[in-house]
């Protein structure tokens, strides 16, 4: 069961770096306004969502301990960011806030699943 917890771990840090790769390359494109969502983000943070809930399961069924609100917070925090990046996948231009939005929320997703204990 570890290598297989193992192997979804790192399935779950690729999906993170697809999201967060997709923002950081798009960072001086959004100062200019022609930042956009491209589809390597949606898929990152369905990577995320789909990897982290399994995490979550193996871990319940090997019986470990659960911290049930810091998943609940990420898993919402994940949904926001999925909602945005869903919603205006098709658009030429996204505008700063909701482009930026997704930076911060996926750092502050980073930093819960890291500082929370």
């Amino acid at each position: 069961m570890d290598v297989l917890t193992n192997a979804f771990v790192g399935l779950h840090i690729i999906g993170i770096a697809a999201l967060l790769g997709g923002f950081l390359t798009q960072m001086k494109a959004m100062g200019a306004g022609t930042a956009r969502f491209s589809p390597g983000m949606l898929h990152g943070a369905l990577t995320m969502l789909v990897t982290g809930v399994l995490l979550v399961g193996f871990r319940e069924m090997d019986g470990d301990p659960v911290n049930h609100i810091k998943i609940g917070v990420k898993l919402a925090v994940l949904f926001v960011v999925l909602a945005l990046v869903y919603v205006k996948r098709d658009e030429e231009r996204v505008e700063k806030g909701p482009f930026a939005a997704v930076g911060g929320l996926t750092l502050a997703n980073i930093f819960i699943a890291v500082l929370w204990t």
